[in-house]
């Protein structure tokens, strides 16, 4: 009989299962039960995105294409990214296309980190930053964000992180799980600490498109000076609605985006040759798509905000993402027993701040990327389990 536990790596072995996913087996075994914890559009791919799929598939495009992407898909990338966000970047050098933005983040991650160098993290944040972190023998350096600061990394705790082993640092805004956002005066105090260092910087900025305040979304990359040190992260999968087509970039400095590149060669190959020519089409096309949903999510951002602090729970304002973070700290009991309690009692499946880090205690995460009538199910079944237990 093989000892598996004496042969697989400990590294991999001691990495703790997503806290996301903790219910979800749970709620597919309830008839009546409503979840508002998964974070994936409710939207359809928009037509014009899955004909162009189903055409490329129709005419033969059937075969591998360049390790760092059809060269269009490159192309519309850049124009895309500087049309919208003002930044440019050559499309030959600087872009990756990777099987979604989480691939985008380990090639980062594991290029750039050798073992012993700290990564900083601001938490609550999207949970793969810290595994990936390990798995390339780096040290994650947690820094907690606060709800008095809005859930923004603020210069002075970063600087108060960084070490003479401090080799990189991510920046997870607009964030999930909070929402939170950074503006452009946040962005330039982060960078003043930065600048003058060896620090590179991960920008995960996969919910850009998804902003609800006047100040629209401004890439980390387009601050004075930053551009050299940043590799931004983005894709397909939550402003067009994508998530199955499995499609991101990274956009960066030549010799890290040639590193990722090298990497993802021998992993992946490349990414899936339908979701490529579906995300030219994405690119060129669908502004007016991504639009009208941002304009539905905003909508909804308003109601399950208002519905939490009716029923009497104080709810952080998001300005980002498809999140909210309300707290239940009046109630007495932890993320997970809230959690577990509200799915067995009233089948509503949310997910624990603890999920996204240890600062996540009294929190729970819940996505508005549902319909309103499932949100308003779920939040008068809430309501109805806050009133049984205050």
């Amino acid at each position: 009989m093989i000892d598996y536990d004496k042969l697989v790596s400990p590294v991999a072995a001691n990495i703790p299962p997503s806290g996301i996913r903790k219910f979800f087996d749970v709620v597919n075994e309830m008839d009546d039960a409503i979840s508002l914890g998964v974070g994936e559009p409710d939207f359809i791919t928009p037509w014009t995105i899955r004909e162009a799929g189903i055409y490329s598939l129709e005419k033969g495009q059937t075969y591998y294409t360049a390790n760092a992407g059809l060269l269009e898909l490159r192309e519309e990338v850049c124009r895309y990214n500087s049309r919208k966000f003002g930044v440019d970047y050559d499309y030959k050098s600087e872009v990756l296309i990777t099987v979604g933005g989480s691939e985008a983040i380990d090639l980062m991650v594991r290029c750039v980190v050798r073992p012993g160098d700290e990564v900083i993290i601001p938490e609550p944040s999207f949970v793969c930053y810290k595994p990936c972190t390990v798995l390339a023998g780096g040290v994650p350096v947690v820094i907690e964000t606060k709800e008095e600061d809005d859930f923004r990394l603020t210069p002075e705790q970063l600087k108060a992180a960084i070490t003479d082993k401090t080799k990189l640092l991510i920046l997870p805004f607009p964030n999930n799980p909070t929402g939170a956002v950074m503006s452009k005066s946040d962005l330039e105090a982060i960078a003043d600490v930065l600048d003058g260092t060896d620090i590179l910087v991960l920008s995960d900025e996969i919910y850009g498109e998804l902003r609800y305040s006047e100040e629209g979304h401004i890439p980390f990359s387009k601050i004075k000076n930053m551009r050299d040190r940043t590799v931004v992260v983005n894709g397909f999968s939550k402003a067009f609605a994508m998530t199955g087509w499995r499609l991101g970039y990274a956009l960066g400095p030549a010799p890290i985006i040639k590193l990722m590149t090298k990497v993802h060669q021998y992993g992946i190959m490349s990414s899936p040759t339908t979701s490529q020519y579906a995300a030219i089409e994405a690119l060129k096309s669908c502004d007016n798509d991504v639009e009208e949903m941002c304009r539905e999510y905003n909508y909804r951002r308003r109601f399950i905000v208002d519905g939490f602090r009716e029923m009497g729970l104080a709810c952080f304002e998001p300005y980002g993402a498809f999140y909210v973070f309300p707290s239940i700290k009046s109630l007495g009991m932890t993320s997970d027993e809230f959690c577990t309690r509200l799915l067995e009692e009233e089948h509503v499946a949310v997910v624990p701040g603890t999920a996204f880090g240890k600062c996540g205690e009294g929190f729970i995460r819940c996505s508005y990327a549902y319909s309103i009538e499932n949100i308003s199910e779920a939040l008068e079944r809430i309501k109805k389990f806050v009133e049984n237990h205050r």
